[in-house]
């Protein structure tokens, strides 16, 4: 973990909000219990700096079980092959008893789950029979659809564990004992649940520690996330245990005015050196023009040489009746003769 990032938490200040947290849940009860031993959950508060860019789930594992043991948890596996409902359920009860696994209470199958609990009272049921939900990591894409959105919207939805791992017991223990936060991208708030009222408060205290450290190391932001934390149970007053310095926000005003500053003398030493390559390039003009005026040469006239082109003269087609009249004249200018002229047609205009 970054050393911006590591979040220094006063561990005395947390165990007095914690023993005060207890102190009210005592001091108050909440209605009408239905078991004696009946227990509050206790949870811890986040505000992030700003609203991150991607929604994001943090699994913590946690030093205590934040669960109490008379919690139910439920297990989907998926369908063996060449097996019915009955005999799947005989075998994954029987392969968690090999691999010493006592969490879970009750296993359904994927095809029970389509079946008896297609309608919506049935999943509304299941939801409230159960604390907790497992899921073969073999059909996790293939549950939300059968489900249904209210598991989601309680944030119930099943965790995956890999069923075909040789440690599935301390698999399991670690997925049950620890919690996870949902970092949502359409706020700046997020919360975790870390232990019950019947825990103690040094149990409690290092629940907060390693959720608190596991978030501030595993979160998607740049640079130090945690703003404010508070510790609060179902019907509490959120009580603060840690407030961010704003040492990280001067440092990056610190920083984007070095970077404003270097960007500055950039364009001026960019703008420096444009204006003297103009400069340059007018002297070079002048100096070009000078030498020009003063070895200016007198232009000369050179005639332009044309080639003779042949004139296309286009002969006229001449009228048979023209090369007759043609061959008269010749046939009597050899003999001497005047050639006739040729008469003209008199103009008669009638009268009325």
């Amino acid at each position: 973990m970054d050393d911006e990032r590591l979040v220094q938490l006063d561990r005395p200040q947390v165990n007095k909000a914690v023993l005060a947290l207890q102190a009210f849940l005592k001091s108050k009860p909440t209605g009408k219990k239905l078991f004696k031993n009946e227990s509050q959950n206790i949870s811890i508060l986040f505000t992030l700096w700003k609203i991150p860019n991607e929604a994001q789930t943090i699994r913590i594992p946690l030093p205590h079980a934040e669960r109490t043991s008379s919690e139910e948890v439920c297990l989907f596996t998926r369908d063996e092959p060449q097996m019915t409902t009955d005999q799947t359920v005989r075998f994954y009860k029987k392969l968690m008893e090999e691999r010493g696994v006592t969490n879970v209470t009750e296993i359904i199958p994927f095809k029970v789950l389509k079946t008896e609990y297609k309608p919506f009272e049935a999943k509304r049921r299941l939801l409230g029979n159960f604390n907790m939900f497992l899921a073969d990591g073999r059909i996790r894409r293939r549950l939300p659809s059968q489900l249904g959105k209210h598991f989601y919207e309680k944030k119930r939805e099943p965790l995956a564990v890999n069923l075909q791992s040789k440690h599935l017991a301390q698999d399991i223990q670690k997925v049950v004992q620890g919690t996870s936060v949902k970092i949502n991208n359409k706020g700046a708030c997020c919360m975790a649940r870390v232990g019950h009222s019947g825990m103690t408060a040094d149990e409690l205290t290092e629940n907060i520690e390693a959720a608190v450290q596991t978030v501030a190391g595993k979160i998607r932001m740049a640079g130090p996330a945690l703003k404010i934390i508070h510790v609060k149970s179902e019907r509490s007053v959120a009580l603060p245990i840690y407030t961010s310095g704003l040492g990280h926000l001067m440092k990056t005003k610190a920083t984007e005015e070095e970077k404003e500053s270097a960007a500055e003398e950039t364009d001026e030493d960019t703008k420096q050196t444009l204006a003297k390559e103009k400069n340059g390039k007018k002297r070079k003009v002048e100096e070009e023009e000078d030498d020009d005026s003063g070895d200016e040469d007198i232009p000369q006239l050179v005639p332009i040489k044309t080639k003779g082109k042949k004139l296309n003269v286009r002969h006229k087609k001449r009228r048979p009746a023209d090369k007759k009249h043609a061959s008269i004249l010749l046939k009597m200018s050899k003999k001497g003769v005047r050639s006739p002229k040729p008469k003209r047609k008199a103009n008669v205009s009638k009268r009325k």
